[in-house]
């Protein structure tokens, strides 16, 4: 089967899903008693407040939870991302796919503070035989060419190699309480990432320990939830013989609710490796997808498809030209989890 044929079957399949839930969702109202109706219909209440009650959220205030990064909820991603790659030096291309895991939890520090913890692991296809190419590794959404390849006569690409990709922590430190912006309101986030080279051969990861920043600020709106997730990679050990990480990762998000359970829009990530030269820096793209939330038992499950195209890309090392990322997302209310909600300092 194409692959537009498999994008367009999964589309469908979502919005059919969607149209199930919101069905599913409206006769599950309608069971409930009217003291939990009406607390479920509050337009300021919390999902901790109605689980508490002994009621139960609608898909859409759990969908709207699962729309703020550094909210009361925790989610396992389940992301898959097709990357078109190309070796313009040798006119060559290939694909890499990678898998992502990023298991998100919040932690109370006290009643004013969350750490917003993130634990991220890959597995990785990687178009390059392992065996062949020395100092050539990749990082979540990009391959990592060594500082010296444009004066290597090699052509990577013609291999395969699949196996663990590196691990990495990224922890954000976030008030309880957003900001109140017009209509909406601002979620914001500061904190710091660390990578551990995990993968199990050396063109599937860095064989580097890495730290920097992390900084994330989105506006969730009525309609619009827009905003990013920055952060900066710096090597600091490991294999000496191996090129040095200066790596930033820039992550920004643009959606547009068409219903309460359904977003169209894309949150591609922008890769900037210092460590290459002029215009073989930076990988750009621009995207669009959809994405949807239903109800699988009592769990609720973000299931989205994008496309993402590489607008600005290296023009001497290989890089992405284009991606098809599709994510499957469960979620449970951290107040489900007393030790979530339990402030590690005071009360």
């Amino acid at each position: 089967m194409k692959l537009s044929a498999i994008a367009a079957s999964l589309v469908c399949g979502m919005f059919v899903a969607s149209a199930v839930t919101a069905a599913d969702g409206e006769a599950e109202a309608e069971s409930q008693s009217a003291d939990c109706s009406k607390l479920v219909a509050g337009p300021d209440v919390t999902v901790g407040e109605i689980l508490r009650a002994g009621c139960e959220p609608t898909t859409a205030q759990m969908s709207a939870l699962m729309d703020n990064p550094v909210g009361n909820v925790a989610m396992w991603w389940n992301q898959i991302d097709y990357y078109g790659v190309e070796n313009s030096k040798f006119n060559k291309s290939d694909h890499k796919t990678n898998y992502m895991g990023i298991i998100q939890w919040p932690q109370a520090l006290s009643s004013n503070w969350n750490l917003i913890n993130r634990v991220v692991y890959n597995v990785t296809r990687s178009p390059i035989d392992n065996d062949d190419v020395d100092d050539f590794g990749a990082a979540p959404g990009t391959l990592l060419p060594p500082s010296d390849f444009p004066d290597s006569p090699l052509d990577v690409f013609g291999g395969s190699t699949t196996g663990l990709g590196d691990t990495y922590y990224i922890g954000l430190f976030s008030p309880k309480k957003p900001v109140k912006m017009g209509s909406g309101k601002l979620v914001w986030g500061v904190g710091f990432d660390a990578g551990f080279p995990t993968a199990s051969d050396d063109v599937l990861g860095t064989e580097k320990y890495t730290a920097g920043p992390a900084a994330l600020g989105v506006y969730l709106g009525k309609k619009w939830k827009l905003g990013s997730l920055a952060q900066h990679y710096w090597s600091y050990a490991g294999d000496d013989d191996r090129s040095d990480v200066n790596m930033t990762n820039l992550q920004y998000i643009y959606y547009y609710a068409l219903t309460p359970t359904i977003n169209i829009g894309a949150a591609p990530n922008i890769i900037a490796n210092w460590e290459q030269s002029g215009d073989d820096r930076f990988s750009v793209p621009i995207g669009l997808g959809i994405n949807t939330t239903v109800n699988i038992g009592k769990v609720p499950v973000r299931f989205g498809l994008e496309f993402h195209k590489f607008v600005i890309k290296p023009d001497d090392v290989p890089g992405s030209d284009y991606g098809i990322r599709f994510f499957i997302i469960p979620a449970v209310p951290s107040a489900l989890f007393e030790w979530m909600e339990k402030p590690l300092f005071g009360d």
